[in-house]
């Protein structure tokens, strides 16, 4: 069975670094996790790259709240687009939507164009779609080269029988990255499940000072279960 790729979600340079410790390559760099995750800021995009030398797929959501953006919001998401492209950034996370909540196709192929070379993620957005088979459809027209998603559910767990359904339906025309909480203890039944071949997990810990960071003993964890162990006996699993 092939290695299963991992995606760390980090919310700050702190998180970055553990992640990087622990070692993880790819990482999905935001801020206010706690709110959905935010756009970082440019020193964080730039100290990510060029001092961690990770692969960095950077949120673009200038706010929390809905998918659905006005022209300046637009604007604002178009040139940091162009910040993450001069930063060296590995690839690009958006999601848009309309008010019915059906993907935004205008708008996705704008900034899949915009983001060119690099690949685009479509995020989480996707869960809030009524019909994740149109949605999905929408989202292969449209260019991207991965949906993030837990299957249409708050988590993976709940959502499996979903994210199996996407990863058939899907083919090799897209890749479904598993996100929504994805932890060590867990993934291997996922994977197993769903045979999705990208995870994307937060591994969050509650810190004294009352923020959340990446924690590097369970990116180590959830790295080895993806990379070598899952298919494994459970009596050989480190």
């Amino acid at each position: 069975m092939q290695n299963v790729n991992v995606e760390i979600c980090c919310g700050s340079i702190q998180s970055a670094a553990n992640a990087r410790v622990a070692g993880a390559t790819r990482i999905e760099l935001c801020q206010n996790l706690n709110q959905g995750g935010t756009t970082p800021s440019y020193a964080t995009i730039c100290q990510c790259v060029e001092d961690l030398h990770l692969d960095v797929f950077v949120l673009v959501r200038p706010r929390p709240g809905d998918f659905v953006y006005n022209p300046l919001e637009i604007d604002n998401m178009a040139r940091d687009v162009q910040v993450c492209k001069d930063c060296g950034v590995a690839g690009i996370v958006v999601g848009f939507l309309h008010p019915d909540g059906h993907v935004d196709k205008e708008l996705t192929r704008r900034f899949v164009e915009l983001a060119a070379p690099l690949p685009v993620t479509f995020h989480r957005a996707f869960d809030r779609c009524p019909d994740w088979r149109q949605a999905l459809e929408d989202v292969i027209d449209c260019g991207c080269k991965r949906i993030l998603t837990s299957g249409c559910k708050p988590t993976a767990e709940e959502g499996k029988e979903t994210l199996r359904e996407l990863v058939k339906t899907a083919g090799e025309r897209i890749t479904i990255l598993m996100g929504g909480g994805v932890r060590s203890e867990n993934v291997r039944d996922l994977l197993e499940y769903t045979d999705v071949q990208e995870v994307h997990g937060s591994c969050k810990r509650l810190m004294p000072n009352g923020s959340e960071e990446t924690d590097s003993a369970e990116v180590t964890r959830l790295l080895e279960v993806c990379r070598w162990g899952w298919n494994c006996n459970q009596n050989n699993m480190v």
